[in-house]
């Protein structure tokens, strides 16, 4: 399988996943229903800053930063890691290891292409509220606003290829679901999805700049909240694609080296 070849499938797969999202449209809801914790932590924290501001969130720059947070969590979260544990364990991936398209593409792909319909369930309800209650809180430099859009899309391929790398374990594990716990409970507390990253200790701060979870939904919410200047966004951004780049490395590796071993035993 080329690379031309899947790439020319890209268009079809898209629209193949959205139709199935459309179809088991129940069970997307679900799914979305578990990505509302910033609402509740929106009600936890605005109650204790509505005595005293937290840093620089007052109870409308928290109203701000949870759904900004709900926004960026519904276009960039990816559930591959589940399905290819379920593939690899059943041994349906080998119907998907004989189609002319990469199968890491064609995972991607339908991860992607379920945005559609998230955007259309999530999205307007939470821009209405962000307007009315915090969108004087947002930064009006357009620079940012454009600054944002690549921040989201980094966030994206790097919510995907993360989860990818991880249902490629796979091939190793009994189940990789349990180092995807694992991982999610590392990435709720320290990427700024239940607390915001300015909020943790200085020295804890500066770590986290070098871990790749802040760069999944932090760095979106704090540019586009105004949380850093342009040369600040700039140098972030940075990392975040040198980790979006090191994922590809990693996930590509993993998938080699598993789908060699799967292979060996008669996957």
């Amino acid at each position: 399988m080329s690379a031309r070849q899947s790439i020319r499938a890209l268009p079809a797969l898209l629209r193949i996943g959205l139709l199935d999202s459309l179809a088991y449209r129940g069970e997307m809801l679900v799914w979305m229903l578990t990505t509302t914790m910033p609402l509740i932590m929106l009600a936890l924290f605005g109650a204790v800053a509505r005595q005293h501001p937290l840093g620089r969130y007052g109870e409308p720059q928290l109203a701000t930063y949870f759904l900004v947070t709900f926004i960026v969590r519904q276009l960039t979260s990816s559930w591959a890691a589940w399905q290819i544990n379920m593939e690899v364990r059943d041994g349906t991936l080998s119907a998907r290891l004989l189609r002319p398209v990469h199968p890491l593409v064609s995972y991607a792909a339908e991860a992607i292409s379920t945005l559609p319909m998230r955007a259309a369930v999530a999205l307007p309800v939470s821009v209405v509220l962000l307007l009315v209650l915090g969108a004087r809180d947002l930064t009006g430099d357009p620079v940012l606003w454009l600054l944002w859009g690549v921040s989201l899309l980094g966030a994206l391929l790097l919510s995907v290829l993360v989860s990818l790398a991880i249902g490629a374990l796979s091939f190793f594990l009994e189940s990789a679901n349990k180092v995807l716990d694992i991982w999610l409970t590392l990435f709720f507390v320290f990427s700024g999805y239940l607390i915001p990253v300015e909020l943790f200790p200085a020295r804890l701060r500066g770590a986290l700049d070098w871990l790749p979870f802040r760069y999944q939904i932090g760095l979106p919410v704090e540019l586009i909240t105004g949380a850093h200047g342009r040369a600040g966004a700039l140098a972030l951004l940075g990392r975040q694609w040198l980790f979006v780049g090191l994922a590809l490395t990693v996930t590509l590796a993993v998938w080699r080296r598993g789908l060699a071993r799967y292979a060996a035993y008669g996957g």
